[in-house]
């Protein structure tokens, strides 16, 4: 049997937000039993058939890459995460619907990975304090998935999915939001899998029928931020 062609998915997101649930209920169909923290980082594989149902479908694998730590730490362990970020076809962006700060922090998150050592440090940044068109230059395709939908107070759900909604605008990004206990937020047909398809099918279109894919590295030119929002040390 030939080996399938892949590409290479960073899924990014503070600690605790379950990204390595996450990876496994793509990968594996089932709900991980006992999360643990990733320490470096943690790969795993999807198949996935591009442009099912046409003459053009074609199984390639996507490698997942789990990447673990905080996006505040020191300067030396993002050092060693930029070796994760070489040739990456596509990010998936992962935040904790609860937590308002995991949401704020998928800024820093794409900023480390698609300018390596040019991101900034000690920023929160938040809706409307962000140059939207550092996104929609970027030739990496993102998306952007909400965890733990399930325990989002009832009386707090409209604000959380507006918030989304900005957050998805500001990446220029698809939004889905899910539970990763439970595998029907992801089940065929669903707009979630429709959502999910769709990005694979762009990343994939993206490494290998665009005409030049090893410029897919991240933004095609560097602008100025603008960044008004708050620092801490």
């Amino acid at each position: 049997m030939a080996s399938l062609d892949r590409v290479k998915v960073l899924v990014l997101g503070d600690s605790g937000v379950g990204k390595s649930s996450l990876v496994h209920l793509l990968c594996q169909n089932q709900v991980l039993g006992n999360p643990s923290w990733t320490v470096g980082c943690s790969v795993d594989v999807r198949v996935h058939d591009y442009k099912e149902g046409t003459p053009e479908e074609k199984t390639y694998y996507i490698e997942l890459w789990d990447v673990g730590g905080s996006v505040g730490c020191a300067s030396s362990l993002k050092s060693t995460r930029a070796v994760f970020y070489n040739s990456v076809n596509g990010i998936v962006l992962v935040h904790d619907l609860t937590n308002k700060k995991s949401s704020q922090n998928l800024y820093r998150w794409s900023l480390e990975a698609l300018n390596k050592d040019s991101s900034p440090t000690g920023v929160i940044v938040s809706n409307g304090d962000y140059d939207r068109e550092q996104f929609a230059d970027s030739s990496v395709p993102l998306l952007l998935i909400g965890t733990k939908f399930d325990q989002i107070p009832e009386n707090k759900k409209n604000d959380v999915l507006t918030r989304t909604a900005f957050l998805s605008e500001d990446f220029n990004a698809e939004e889905l939001n899910l539970d990763c206990t439970n595998p029907r937020y992801l089940a065929a047909g669903t707009s979630n899998a429709v959502k999910l398809s769709r990005f694979f099918d762009k990343v994939i279109e993206k490494r290998y029928f665009t005409r030049d894919p090893s410029q897919v590295t991240g933004f095609t030119e560097r602008k100025r931020f603008n960044f008004k929002s708050l620092h801490y040390d």
